[in-house]
């Protein structure tokens, strides 16, 4: 079993930065695993993902080039790294951790354990 707990959330102005944080327990990040969002009335879509051993990373086409996605072993972390962000990043950001070894997994139905989301708000 798998524990995610996200943070790192708020709000902040278009063109700003934020950092979201995903710590997790019950086990080792030697697994494949992912960012999602999900904004108000809209599924939930895949933002940024690496692959089991952290070498080879996906990312959606909307964040390609302003996001970043890492893991820190050592501190059982994944962490996104937001840079010039836009109003129409807002949404709940979600992590997520897939059960089985793996390249990185850009559909939701391929993870099998989500953090609690952590709100991000830019503004105009």
């Amino acid at each position: 079993q798998v524990q995610l707990v996200e943070s790192g959330g708020g709000l902040v102005q278009a063109g700003g930065s934020l950092r979201l944080s995903c710590v997790a327990s019950g086990r080792t990040l030697s697994l494949p695993m992912g960012w999602f969002r999900q904004a108000p009335g809209k599924e939930r879509d895949f933002v940024a993902a690496l692959d089991w051993g952290g070498g080879s990373a996906g990312y959606a086409e909307s964040v390609e080039g302003r996001f970043t996605i890492s893991r820190d072993d050592a501190k059982n972390t994944l962490y996104l790294q937001m840079n010039s962000l836009r109003p129409e990043d807002t949404a709940v950001y979600y992590c997520a951790a897939a059960s089985r070894v793996g390249g990185y997994y850009t559909k939701p139905i391929n993870y099998d354990y989500w953090g609690q989301g952590t709100q991000v708000t830019v503004s105009s």
